[in-house]
């Protein structure tokens, strides 16, 4: 009875710690950068999407239909910068996943992570989420080797977007930014902090940006 009364507590707790952790983190404050020197649109582009995502952390599934609705809507390029934090055993793992298909092909792997941020809640440890990249390699005619980094060099690719996001000052996810090329302000980046002004915001951007031949 007494263990019943233990899993019935954990599993009413669950949804309003996740609703608390959602709540919270859509109204973060502003992270004070200290490297921007990728904060501005590729080549060709007068505005873009920066995120530094982890593939576990729930509010980043949270928020991801929401972003990936704006950029289908404006038509801005979205940058995936991996941060997966200590706190989640499986991010880093999925994020070696993500950067094997983006070697394959970028909007494979961007697929691969609207994929698992589709199924997160299934997800709990790494042989599951073994299970659900199969599932999609072979949704898409692959298939996912034995290893998919013997040499490390995926890893070093996260670690090497962990240290950036680090220099930068970024240390909760998702952090994103709306940047432009329009440095006319001062400041050619902002930082979102409320996704339900992610649309004002982008609009803002436009606006700032149309003068710009």
């Amino acid at each position: 009875m007494h263990m019943l009364r233990q899993r019935l507590t954990k599993a009413l707790l669950i949804p309003v710690l996740l609703s608390t952790s959602l709540a919270f983190a859509q109204f973060e404050t502003p992270i004070q950068v200290h490297d921007t020197s990728i904060l501005k649109p590729p080549p060709g582009a007068k505005i873009a999407i920066v995120e530094f995502q982890d593939l576990e952390c729930p509010v980043c599934g949270h928020d991801n239909p929401i972003i990936k609705d704006a950029v289908d809507r404006y038509h801005v390029p979205w940058i995936h910068y991996d941060f997966p934090l200590p706190q989640h055993p499986w991010a880093f793992q999925a994020a070696v996943y993500a950067h094997w298909f983006q070697a394959k092909n970028m909007t494979l792997a961007d697929q691969y992570r609207n994929f698992i941020y589709d199924n997160q809640p299934q997800i709990e440890t790494k042989s599951d989420l073994r299970n659900w990249t199969e599932k999609f390699a072979k949704m898409h005619g692959m298939a996912l080797p034995f290893i998919v980094d013997p040499q490390g060099k995926l890893a070093a690719q996260v670690k090497a977007d962990q240290a950036l996001g680090n220099r930068m000052g970024v240390h909760y996810t998702p952090t994103v930014w709306i940047v432009t090329n329009d440095y006319s302000h001062g400041k050619n980046y902002v930082q979102v902090t409320d996704f339900n002004d992610l649309y004002t915001m982008l609009d803002r951007a436009e606006a700032e940006v149309a003068h710009e031949k």
